[in-house]
């Protein structure tokens, strides 16, 4: 029953992530130079529901945390919506169309303009893990989603743990629990900012 409940889920959840890139036009491949090097070592997602601090995994995903970084720098994050929330399983949010209400229709499609390989690990998605959204492999933008189930694993093997809570998962966790629109977007009714990326 458990599995069949995940299975479910993750159906439900790939309907939306799917819509990542879906109709924006052709992106750009970007690539990475291999080396890392970066002073900040998390950061800490501000909203009007609480901090969610997040500590970064570059031995495990060295490319998307420095993504990550980049768009943070640049205040891309600011403003933008967690735009799909499943009750008691993910919370996802980078959608830089979701500053604009006039988009709606946009919302959960939006990118930075590029994409780029997955870094899949094996680290596993548990509770706290934060990974990058995605249209299939290869495809990873800005959009990232924070699990508050205890654990997720028919998300193995498809998207990329870049970081992991480790505080405020429970602010996650009531953001997850606000009601949606429907139950096809999973659109909060309660919009939910993401106000500020501050990197530490």
């Amino acid at each position: 029953m458990k599995l069949l409940l995940g299975a479910l889920l993750f159906l439900g959840f790939l309907s939306g992530v799917s819509l990542l890139f879906q109709g924006q036009g052709s992106y750009e491949k970007l690539s990475f130079q291999s080396h890392f090097g970066s002073e900040y070592t998390g950061a800490i997602l501000r909203t009007e529901k609480g901090d969610i601090e997040i500590e970064f995994l570059p031995n495990n995903a060295p490319n998307t945390v420095r993504n990550f970084i980049e768009l943070s720098r640049s205040d891309f994050y600011d403003g933008t919506r967690f735009h799909r929330v499943v009750r008691n399983f993910m919370v996802q949010g980078g959608d830089p169309t979701t500053k604009d209400e006039t988009t709606k229709d946009l919302w959960g499609r939006g990118g930075p303009g590029y994409i780029f390989s997955d870094e899949i690990s094996s680290l596993k998605y548990t509770r706290g893990m934060v990974a990058m959204a995605n249209n299939g492999p290869d495809t990873n933008g800005s959009q990232f989603f924070i699990i508050v189930a205890p654990e997720a694993p028919w998300l193995s093997g498809k998207h990329t743990i870049f970081a992991k809570v480790v505080s405020g998962i429970l602010v996650a966790e009531s953001i997850s629990k606000g009601a949606v629109v429907d139950n096809k977007n999973y659109l909060p009714k309660e919009p939910i900012i993401l106000q500020d990326v501050v990197l530490k």
